[in-house]
Formats: C-alpha cells, structure tokens, sequence
C-alpha cells in the first residue's frame, strides 16, 4: 500500500511556494488562508518535518521544504500531463468554442454549412462572448480573440487582421446627398461604436478630410449594432470588410470608399499554452486558418 500524503494538501504547498504567500495561494485556489494554513501544518506533521519558515508578511521554504518541492512539482506536472491526454481523447469530435457575437453571427455562423459538410462528425458547442477566458478553469476548448496578439500562457494563431471602411444602405449611398467623396460624409449621421470614437477621427484622418461636424452623430454599444444600423439606413457605420463580406456581396451594404483604416489589430484562434490538440481541435484550426486566410465567400 503507497505511503502517499493527500493531493489536496500537496496542492495548497505548491501553490504557496510558488506564491511565497498563504494567502495567495488561498485566493489562487478559492479557499481561505486559514484553510491553506491548516492544510501545510498538516503536511508539516506528516512528514515530520518544516516545510515553511513564516513571517509576517511572507514564508519561505526550508532546505527541506525547497527539496520537497522539486519533488512534489514534479509529480504533479505528471498528473497534469497524464490528465490532459486523457481528457483530449474523450470526446475528441466535440468542441467547445468561445467567440464574440459579432464574429460568430457574421462570419463563422454563414460558413458553418462547410465545416459540417468537410467533418460531420465534429460537434461544434460555441458560446458568444467578449471576455478573455481563463483555460485552467474553463471547459472552453478553443476561442476567437480580437486584440494585438499579445496574450500570456495561451497559443495565439493569426487569422486576418481587421480593416474598417465606410459602409451604409445602397439607398443611403445614393440618396439626397450621394457619398461620391469622403467629404460627402458631412452630410449624412456617423455611427460610432462607444468609447472607439478615434477609428472614424482616424479614418477621416486618412481620407484627407477635414470638416468639424456631419449632420449628426449615433452610438452603439457594439461593432454587431453599429453595421445593422448601418443596414437600416440610420446612417454611415465603420465596419470591417472581413466581417462584413456577405452583406456587401448580397447588396445589404455598400462601401462607397475603397479606403481602409488599418486598427493594427487581428483576429487570432487560440488556445491553451502546450495543450495536446484533439483530432476535433485539429480539423477545427487548419479549416478556420485556410478560410480566413483564402477569403472565401
């Protein structure tokens, strides 16, 4: 029978080494700093031995804790490892996707017919969201970020970047007052996407136009809103021509201005940091990364 102390307790002993704080590693662990405390103190009188010199405001390994702890990081990285393998060929035909509502429902959403025609085996589960998510404690198997690639712990994989142009209703184009030359815009309503008021600053920056007000001004809480009020004819919406291919193709939206601002941001598949992929995960990124780099209608 293995002499082996409990896993629970190994944990909160890693965490806090790792942490150099008890009550750090509380909160790592969601647990309190008295229950990490209780649980080392506990290990200590297994052992027979330190593990932790403590202070104040901080505690230290002993020799014999920080020997210990190669041992116990070891072991643990093992399971960790051992887990994973497991988890990934369980299920592997299913996946679990995050991407942001306006991703989904203008680009993947339209081109998932091809996907389940190429692997109809492969079940997709998605979840809209905006936020960045946390992969050690999320079932999340992979997700759409938009952003400058610049993300900690994760396997980042560029998709396309994101280029805005000028676009509105086909009637609202050649209406009134017909958007002929970016300084054609003054007479119509921008629409902004809150608190990203400087892309059409910049955008007008780029066109050369310089005028102090247009005949008025909407916001959206969102890039999904801003394109559909676009579409509704309220006005003239800076929207990405990526996003925005099968609306424009159709005829649902025009971009008078061949003229696109750079944001300096991209959309990128990602995942987590040396995660074994699936066969599913696998099919998913090479079939995404081919789409979006071939721009397919």
């Amino acid at each position: 029978m293995r002499r082996l102390p409990p896993l629970n307790a190994l944990r909160m002993f890693e965490s806090s080494a790792r942490n150099g704080s008890f009550a750090a590693a509380a909160e790592e662990l969601f647990v309190t700093a008295s229950a990490v405390s209780h649980q080392i103190k506990s290990l200590e009188e297994y052992l027979g031995a330190p593990l932790f010199s403590r202070s104040k405001r901080k505690v230290e390994l002993t020799p014999a804790g920080d020997q210990y702890l190669t041992a116990v990081r070891h072991a643990l990285d093992e399971i960790e490892i051992a887990t994973e393998r497991l988890m990934t060929t369980k299920d592997g035909n299913v996946i679990n996707i995050s991407v942001a509502p306006n991703f989904l429902t203008r680009w993947l959403m339209p081109r998932m017919s091809r996907f389940q025609a190429l692997y109809p085996d492969i079940e997709l589960q998605i979840n809209a969201s905006m936020g960045l998510i946390d992969f050690n404690k999320s079932t999340t198997d992979m997700a759409v970020y938009f952003g400058n690639g610049e993300w900690d712990d994760i396997e980042v994989h560029y998709l396309r970047s994101v280029l805005l142009a000028p676009m509105c209703s086909p009637q609202m184009a050649n209406g009134l007052h017909p958007l002929k030359a970016p300084e054609d815009l003054k007479h119509h309503t921008l629409i902004y996407v809150n608190k990203r008021k400087y892309e059409w600053e910049d955008w007008l920056e780029l066109a050369g136009v310089n005028f102090t007000h247009t005949k008025g001004s909407l916001q959206m809480p969102s890039s999904q809103l801003a394109t559909a009020a676009a579409q509704e004819g309220l006005g003239v919406a800076l929207a990405d021509v990526t996003l925005t291919s099968r609306e424009l193709a159709s005829g649902a939206l025009v971009a008078p201005f061949d003229i696109r601002l750079d944001t300096h941001k991209a959309f990128y598949l990602v995942y987590k940091k040396h995660r074994p992929l699936t066969p599913g995960m696998l099919a998913f990124k090479e079939w995404m990364m081919t789409e979006m780099q071939a721009g397919i209608e």
